[in-house]
């Protein structure tokens, strides 16, 4: 992994936390699609390693089943976690600023981005 690649990496967990923080997702709807069409990963590898990170213990059983098919890069998802953790925290404290409509609207967009270009994508 080059410094290009880790930087990208970690900007990634800080958004994907600052996102899960804020708006109460999943940092998958961040991860998957980051680590699909920026660092070149399967659909499989993308989901494998977006569950490593919540391993600790809310994934589990499902993170056994990727791991026992390859599916997880454990160097991107150990940082991804710990950047994935400053991240929340920020959005926290970004999202109780923001009236409700507001931040109800920004999760509408971010929806339909991620949406889109899931379905259209690639």
């Amino acid at each position: 992994m080059d410094m290009q690649q880790l930087i990208i990496l970690c900007l990634t967990g800080i958004l994907a936390g600052f996102v899960a923080g804020s708006m109460g997702v999943g940092g998958g709807i961040i991860l998957v699609p980051a680590l699909v069409f920026l660092f070149g990963f399967t659909q499989h590898q993308a989901q494998g390693t977006s569950l490593a990170i919540l391993l600790p213990p809310i994934s589990l059983l499902a993170v056994i089943h990727y791991h026992k098919n390859n599916f997880i890069n454990y160097r991107f998802a150990t940082i991804l976690a710990i950047t994935f953790f400053l991240g929340s925290y920020l959005g926290g404290l970004f999202a109780v600023q923001l009236p409700a409509k507001t931040l109800s609207k920004m999760f509408g967009v971010l929806m339909l981005i991620a949406g889109a270009k899931m379905i259209f994508g690639k």
